[in-house]
């Protein structure tokens, strides 16, 4: 038996974004409304799963036209197939950044130095997210 479609706010309530969003990502051709009840579009329940991808890589810094390139991507696609895997290469490197960071963070927090900035294992931690080999450059894009 098929699942009842979900309406518009249905789909907002369940997947956090405004319907202004659903219908923005709609436009853009990243999901698809089934139909409509009366005036507003009504969805299948799959489209949440297309959304927290979605949600998921616009949080990692991917663009609109990025993720429609991915999910309309094929297994043939040698091109994008090599952009995707220099912006995962990307994305690890802002991981690494991060984690250093997070880490230094949770040693200020404990720290007994006077003051915490002047602790060399703090500094050290800082620095070395400051002058990493990955410091931060432009992403690579799809385009």
């Amino acid at each position: 038996m098929d699942e009842p479609l979900l309406d518009i706010a249905e789909v907002a309530r369940h997947s956090g974004l405004a319907p202004s969003a659903l219908r923005y990502y709609e436009k853009k051709g990243l999901i698809a409304a089934d139909g409509r009840n009366g005036l507003r579009r009504t969805y299948r329940p799959e489209v949440l799963e297309r959304l927290a991808l979605i949600t998921c890589a616009r949080g990692a810094g991917l663009s609109i036209a990025e993720i429609h390139r991915f999910v309309v991507a094929r297994p043939s696609d040698a091109d994008l197939r090599a952009r995707m895997t220099a912006r995962a290469d990307e994305l690890d490197d802002q991981i690494g950044r991060l984690t250093r960071l997070r880490d230094s963070l949770r040693h200020a927090s404990v720290c007994e130095h006077e003051p915490i900035v002047d602790c060399p294992d703090f500094k050290r931690a800082v620095g070395n997210v400051r002058n990493a080999p990955d410091a931060p450059t432009a992403p690579p894009r799809f385009a």
